[in-house]
């Protein structure tokens, strides 16, 4: 085991010890020992190690406030007042105003809730996979069920009808959910509905732009959108879409545009939020479009199309379609739903990263998206057909519509969602959305959208 550093009264120190039992000289100062010290406590804990002679040493008042710090950020308190005692003086000023605000930061995370919503019946109207309603789970805690919330969405004989899309603005308090005829708003403090509003042509996966005012909202597969204003439920404006088949709706993360995309068409419309126009269109892509992301600078898209195991790539500045990405290794068989062999694709919130399903096959496949064309890294086995995929706001994350919760580092399977019944839960239609004090403070999306918003 590699021990801590132990610095001399002039700033030289250790790095620990060779494999013959040799002190190894650390040969480096000040900021550079203070990185060394940094990593070796992320690996290390207080159990694994104990300093020689520890107890004897002469603990500084500045030490000690360094280590009523750590103690704040649950972190190995001695290690760390050890640490601040021994960096050079003008290191200790800055270690110490970084511990503080570290730990003023964990005392506001520690007060914050996580939180993922599933609206159901998200696949189709099968309530086999969780019923009806907004189901809540603790994202902080296994994924565990909290609660269930009652939202409306039922047809004239009370039978519910599928749930069409998901989204939230934490700034307005506001959740809306909506099926193959109606939009439903509910308050997310109250969690009581406030209005639900039928739209003729019905509705289908809409997006809601960041300031919260105003939802696009697809009619179900017909030939417009609706700008629908979020406070009232009212249509502001109606965007024709001929031979579209609208379906797909995504607003950027900047809120400049609007990204709509339907079941009959090859091309992606691009909106100008401001004056609720279409201004440019992406494409052809190889068929017509189904599932699609943007990335947080809205130059790339990452669209789904009928007939392929993969995605392609389109450059949203120039309008053309740069990339078509097969899956190895698979092949494209019959799928219960949708169609088509990929319905669902998201980019992580860092955007290293796009996640693909494959429903015949029953997997996610991801990819390396920092390169073009997007290299195939691995796939993960799922417990049933994916339709969908979306991942947590840190992008630690990653909900494929199966249930399922797979650890985006280790693309591993941590956790499946079960309501309180016990039934697995499976839905394409989820979000997270944080809060603290019981008011919502942020919230994500059900697409998977990067978050990257300009270069690093």
């Amino acid at each position: 085991m590699i021990a801590p550093m132990w610095s001399g009264s002039h700033g030289e120190g250790w790095a620990g010890r060779e494999k013959d039992g040799r002190l190894k000289p650390l040969g480096v100062n000040g900021p550079e020992k203070a990185i060394q010290w940094g990593r070796w406590l992320g690996v290390r804990s207080r159990t694994q190690w104990q300093p020689p002679n520890w107890h004897r040493r002469k603990r500084t008042p500045q030490a000690r406030a360094t280590e009523s710090c750590c103690s704040r950020l649950r972190a190995d308190r001695e290690a760390c007042s050890y640490l601040g005692s021994h960096l050079p003086t003008p290191m200790k000023k800055l270690f110490f105003l970084v511990y503080a605000l570290a730990a003023f930061s964990l005392r506001a995370a520690e007060g914050e809730k996580h939180l993922l919503y599933v609206a159901a019946p998200g696949i189709r109207n099968y309530l086999e996979y969780g019923g009806h309603g907004v189901l809540v789970f603790d994202i902080g805690h296994g994924h565990k069920f909290l609660r269930r919330i009652p939202f409306g969405g039922r047809d004239e004989k009370g039978v519910p009808r599928n749930v069409k899309g998901v989204c939230a603005h934490a700034g307005t308090r506001r959740l809306f959910v909506g099926t193959t005829h109606t939009l439903s708003c509910l308050d997310l403090v109250s969690e009581k509905v406030l209005w639900e509003k039928a739209f003729e042509g019905g509705c289908d996966r809409m997006s809601i732009t960041p300031d919260g005012k105003e939802i696009y909202l697809p009619s179900l597969e017909k030939d417009f959108w609706n700008v629908v204003d979020a406070a009232t439920g009212d249509i502001l404006q109606r965007i024709e879409t001929p031979g579209a088949g609208a379906h797909n709706t995504v607003v950027g993360a900047s809120g400049a545009h609007a990204y709509l995309a339907g079941l009959r068409s090859p091309i992606l419309r691009v909106v100008d939020t401001k004056t609720r126009a279409v201004i440019k269109e992406a494409g052809p892509f190889g068929s017509a479009i189904r599932p699609f992301t943007v990335n947080g600078k809205g130059t790339l898209c990452f669209v789904n199309v009928n007939g392929l195991l993969g995605f392609e790539v389109g450059d949203l500045t120039t309008g053309k379609k740069l990339h078509r990405v097969e899956v190895q290794g698979f092949t494209a068989g019959m799928v219960k739903r949708h169609g088509c062999p990929s319905h669902g694709v998201g980019l992580t919130p860092d955007e290293k990263e796009v996640w693909v399903v494959d429903g015949h096959n029953q997997r996610v496949h991801y990819f390396d998206a920092t390169t073009m064309p997007p290299k195939q890294l691995g796939s993960i086995a799922l417990r049933d057909q994916p339709g969908w995929v979306t991942f947590s706001l840190d992008g630690r994350f990653a909900y494929p519509s199966t249930g399922e919760v797979i650890d985006v580092a280790t693309h591993r399977l941590v956790a499946t969602l079960e309501d309180e019944e016990g039934r697995h839960v499976g839905s394409e239609k989820m979000l997270e959305i944080d809060f603290a004090d019981s008011a919502p403070i942020r919230n994500g999306d059900q697409f998977g959208l990067g978050r990257v918003s300009r270069e690093p």
